[in-house]
């Protein structure tokens, strides 16, 4: 039996435009702000499918804004890149807990004003 990804496309083409409607999502964050995994993946219509989008951003475009993309609890993630993304995310006025996680309810993006082409992107 087929793993239920809750939404989540699972052939490659329909996998490929998911990851192309991250990336639409992705651009619009502006600087100064981020978003998490799980409120991109609820603003695609795939709420349970942050693990997903975390795929994408694994593949994603340099010249995107990947470090805006942070876990829910405002941990930066990104492996041999983490101290690469909170560098840049410092840089743009980000501010830090104590404890090293994103001050996520400071900086939190308001999803619902991406747009692409000039249409909202649901």
């Amino acid at each position: 039996m087929a793993a239920d990804y809750n939404n989540f496309p699972s052939d490659k083409q329909t996998r490929s435009g998911f990851f192309s409607r991250v990336y639409s999502v992705v651009a619009c964050i502006p600087c100064g702000s981020v978003v998490s995994y799980g409120q991109i993946a609820w603003f695609l219509g795939a709420p349970r499918a942050a693990r997903q989008v975390g795929w994408a951003m694994r593949r994603c475009p340099d010249e995107l804004p990947w470090q805006r993309v942070v876990m829910a609890d405002g941990s930066v993630t990104g492996g041999l890149f983490a101290e690469e993304r909170r560098m840049r995310l410092e840089e743009e006025g980000i501010p830090f807990l104590p404890d090293g996680r994103v001050d996520i309810d400071a900086c939190r993006w308001d999803i619902e004003y991406c747009m692409a082409d000039g249409e909202q992107m649901r």
